[in-house]
Order: C-alpha cells, then structure tokens, then sequence
C-alpha cells in the first residue's frame, strides 16, 4: 500500500494539489505515488514501499521513496523541450561522481539508461543524499563550500563533451558589465552605476578562457553533512561562461533558499572566495576583476520595486569608499 504521499511546492506560492492535477496531471496524491513506484519498478526493478513526499516546481518534481534498500528520489519533467539537456545532465552528474566530486549520482535503469522517458515525461533516479542545508552563518561551511566550487570548476574544465552544454556569453567582461549597464541597470542609483562603469574601465584586459561551470550553486543547492560538503545539488543550469563570473554570482547569492531570502554578509563573501582561492589560486588578472563582478553581481540582485530583504543596502555598501 502506497499511501498519499505529502504535497508541498520549492518556490512557488501556488496550491500543491492544484499543480499536481493541472502540471502533472494527477487527481490526488495516491496517484501520483502509484504512477512513480510504477515506472521505478519497469524501468529500475525497484520494490518500493511508500511514496512519502512529492515537490513540485515549474514542470518538474521530486518524489521521496522509501525502499528495503534506503530512501530513494525520483525526479521527473513534463517539459518536453527540456528532455536533451537533462540526459546530458545525467551523463555529466554521473561523470563528476566517477571523479570524487560530492553530487547525487544518478542510479542506472535496467537498460543502463541515465534518464529515461517514459511516456510524455522524463526521469532520474537517485539515492537520497542526507544532510542540511549550507548555513551560511557558519564560517567553516562557506569556506568549504568555496572550496568544493573551486574542486568542481577543475572537473568541469576537463568534461570530454562539454560541446554539448549552451555556449553562454562569448563577450569580454567589459562588454558584458558594460552591456548590461546599458540596458538593465536604469532602476539603480547614479552613483552606483558610475562607480561600476569606473571599475570596469579601470581592470586588466580580459584574455580568459570560459569553461563548463556549474550555473547555480546556492545554498539550495549545497548539503552539508558530518562535517563536509556532501553534495552539490542541479546541475540542470550547466554552462559555459568565465568561472570567475560563477565565484561572484555564486559569493553574492550563497543565502538563497527557497523564500523570502536576501544578501549575505561582507564576511560570507569573503569566506567563500577565501575558499575558493584555496584550490584555485585567481590570477593577477582575476584579482583585478573580482570586486568588479562582484559588484556587478549584487547590483544585478536589486530588484526594480520594493526590496525588502535590503538587496539595494548591501550592492552599496560595496562601492568603493573615496
């Protein structure tokens, strides 16, 4: 007996059970439940004994299973244009597990399929990683979770089918900060675009190269557990681009959960880079654009209207003191 399962939604407000019949097309729970330990079973030969919990977000979800063997999580998307990218996102998590990295390996199919698709959605399985959300107030966990970023960049600079991820920006960071400058940044203060615009005319020239990178790491998406980094979570934004840009977005938006999250303090930014920095050592031309793109990146985090977790407050903050 599969029981109902729990019903909640990652992000958005909306009713769980509403999504679940109008996105996946479930009347209740029970059947969704049925339906996953159904396809785990043909596809997995998995004997599952309960579906306990089901998250839901855009046209994906997540089922937690319970099995003789531990808890397993099936992850599924109705979005038919997004089936190639999550296949190569299995190889890949797959790959970077093969190497040490921390990530949710996929368990293969009968077949030795990654992902499948089954009917008209397409799914993965894997083992249920335990731990807790990255606490960015911990000063060990930021610095470890610079580090295991760093640790990933060098895997994902040597993935033999990296071609097969989005190109991402190909301009110059001075033609990128510049750019969006332009064309995104009318709803900041003067001051804060001038010193931006003078930071970015003042850096080296940019002759790095881009690389495969991770695309969201986040809180969200990093577990700590027993002392370590035990996982880092969704690779299903993987892409290429300078990973210094990752550093910074990654360094200025580590608080970012599922609500009502916000900036994170000076000294988080810091840990995090200091991590980093302890892998992946920046060149003399990275070091020249770290405060520019980090800058860069929390002003792009201050939204147009109301700003109630102070995003507007921290992207000042870091504007250089004359």
């Amino acid at each position: 007996m599969i029981g109902s399962p729990a019903l909640e939604m990652l992000w958005e407000p909306d009713d769980p059970r509403r999504a679940l019949e109008d996105r996946f097309g479930f009347g209740d729970g029970e059947a969704a439940g049925r339906w996953v330990t159904a396809v785990l079973a043909e596809h997995w030969g998995v004997r599952a004994g309960s579906c306990e919990r089901i998250v839901m977000s855009a046209g994906n979800a997540l089922a937690w299973i319970g099995t003789p063997s531990g808890r397993l999580v099936a992850k599924w998307s109705v979005v038919p244009a997004r089936f190639p990218r999550l296949t190569e996102t299995a190889r890949l998590t797959h790959w970077l597990h093969g190497r040490g990295l921390p990530v949710s390996a996929p368990v293969p199919a009968r077949d030795g399929r990654l992902q499948v698709v089954a009917g008209r959605v397409s799914m993965h399985l894997q083992r249920e990683v335990v731990g807790d959300l990255l606490d960015t107030a911990d000063p060990g966990q930021v610095r470890a979770a610079g580090a295991v970023v760093a640790r990933l960049q060098d895997a994902l600079a040597g993935y033999p089918d990296a071609d097969r991820f989005p190109a991402g920006p190909a301009a110059p960071l001075t033609a990128r900060v510049t750019g969006w400058l332009d064309a995104h940044a009318g709803h900041l203060p003067a001051a804060a675009r001038d010193a931006l615009r003078g930071m970015v005319a003042a850096a080296p020239p940019d002759r790095s190269a881009r690389q495969l990178v991770h695309g969201d790491v986040r809180s969200a998406n990093v577990l700590w557990a027993r002392g370590g980094i035990a996982a880092v979570l969704d690779l299903e934004e993987a892409r290429h681009d300078h990973p210094l840009v990752e550093l910074a977005r990654a360094a200025v938006l580590l608080g970012t959960r599922y609500h009502d999250w916000g900036p994170v303090p000076a000294a988080v930014r810091a840990g995090f880079v200091a991590g980093y920095r302890s892998v992946r050592p920046l060149t003399a031309a990275e070091e020249g654009w770290l405060d520019v793109l980090l800058l860069w990146q929390a002003l792009a985090a201050v939204p147009a209207g109301d700003d109630p977790t102070g995003w507007g407050r921290s992207a000042t903050s870091q504007l250089p003191r004359r």
